[in-house]
């Protein structure tokens, strides 16, 4: 009886498995997003010289603030 009940709940319904396509299809959407974030991240960085932009927190907190 006990490998009937594992059974039975280990088993995913159809519900469970329409939604965790919907999740796996959001990950590969969210992977594909930070691939595309870092790369345009990377093409600013190359276009600015980022040595001589030195901003600290405080630079930063001053003009949100303002």
């Amino acid at each position: 009886m006990a490998k009937a009940l594992l059974g039975y709940v280990a088993t995913p319904s159809v519900h469970q498995q329409v939604r965790e396509t919907q999740l796996r299809r959001r990950i590969a959407d969210l992977e594909a997003e930070v691939v595309r974030l870092k790369h345009e991240n990377d093409e600013l960085s190359a276009s600015t010289d980022l040595d001589q932009v030195r901003l600290s927190t405080a630079d930063l907190l001053e003009t949100a603030g303002s």
